[in-house]
């Protein structure tokens, strides 16, 4: 692996996972020297997650780690309403139908007290879905959107209840694609995205850290 990806792919991983929380000042002497590369491949690391929307440059020598608040959680919502309920109607009318039965079986059998293996299934559904749509437009949008996402759920990922009840809601939208009902497959979706917005920002409510 390269100097810049190696740079990026550890830096992505720390942001996303909140080792670098938001506001955390990204020097290139500091950063370079603990990521064991030179300056060159860690400004071409920094330019890539500036793209992604995940570092900020806050003066022309402090690049800091992007916040994320209630508004960039709805805005991020209302794109990823649209583009997961097309993705949901589109494989359920062209899919693999017998991938989708084993995930939704998947989903009412993973162990919810290991919160990594069902975001691994999660990860498993949404690249399962994107070779079902077969859309490289539609696919490159969604991994946008999922770059974010990684940081948001975390605000979710140790409220027992409502794992549960996004692995149902997983499920059944799994299944409704399986059984190629497009209509009941968007609507799913739907109702999984607005339950988890709602539960993001009560979180966000309740701890405004």
């Amino acid at each position: 692996m390269r100097a810049g990806e190696r740079a990026y792919a550890t830096l992505l991983d720390e942001i996303q996972t909140g080792a670098l929380p938001p506001g955390t000042v990204l020097g290139e002497v500091e950063q370079s020297t603990r990521l064991g590369v030179s300056r060159t491949p860690l400004r071409e690391a920094l330019r890539r997650l500036a793209s992604d929307g995940l570092v900020v440059q806050a003066s022309p020598r402090a690049t800091v780690v992007a916040g994320i608040d209630a508004d960039d959680i709805r805005d991020l919502f209302e794109l990823r309403q649209a583009l997961e309920t097309q993705a949901a109607r589109g494989a359920a009318q062209r899919g693999d139908r017998r991938a989708f039965e084993e995930l939704a079986e998947q989903f009412a059998a993973v162990d919810l007290a290991d919160a990594d293996a069902y975001y691994a299934l999660i990860s498993r559904f949404d690249a399962a879905l994107d070779t079902a749509v077969d859309n490289a437009y539609l696919s490159s949008a969604l991994r946008g959107v999922r770059t974010h996402l990684v940081r948001v759920r975390r605000m979710a990922r140790f409220n027992p209840l409502r794992l549960s009840a996004s692995a149902g809601e997983h499920g059944l939208i799994a299944r409704a694609i399986g059984a190629g009902d497009p209509e009941l497959a968007a609507h799913a979706t739907h109702v999984h995205l607005h339950n988890a917005l709602t539960t993001i920002l009560e979180a966000l409510t309740e701890d405004p850290s």
